[in-house]
Formats: C-alpha cells, structure tokens, sequence
C-alpha cells in the first residue's frame, strides 16, 4: 500500500509500506494492506511505518488519516 504524510509545506515521506501505526485520537491503530476505508483524526504521537527491512518513526503533533483502496494519506501539523 502506498503511505503519503504530509505538512503544509512539505512531502514528510511518500512511498510504499507493509503496515502503519497511527496515533488516533481513540487510540493508536494499525493499517494493513486493503485496510477498510476510514478516516480518523490524529493526536500528539507516533508515525510508525514498516518500508522493506526498515521501520520509521514520524513524531507529529495532530492531524488528520484517510484510508481508502490500498492509499493511507496523513495531514499533519
């Protein structure tokens, strides 16, 4: 699936990832390949993603996630 995490003035990170753990504001969740579509709204936490053999880390301070056919898009500020 294809993650995308963006700032009002710049692309943080755009590519293709196995999982992604959000800091939602009911709790962290996790995203996995043909996820059901969902938007959610993001607080103070944790980006975690896994690309290839390797996990990042994105620190923001809220946002907002959409989720829908295989394309996880994240707004932060």
């Amino acid at each position: 699936m294809t993650l995308k995490i963006i700032s009002a003035t710049e692309v943080l990170f755009e590519g293709e990832v196995e999982m992604v753990t959000l800091p939602g504001e009911n709790g962290r969740f996790t995203v996995l390949n043909n996820h059901a579509s969902l938007i959610s709204t993001l607080v103070t936490g944790d980006i975690t993603y896994r690309h290839g053999a390797e996990t990042s880390t994105t620190r923001i301070e809220g946002g907002i996630a959409d989720v829908d056919n295989n394309l996880v898009s994240v707004c932060v500020y």
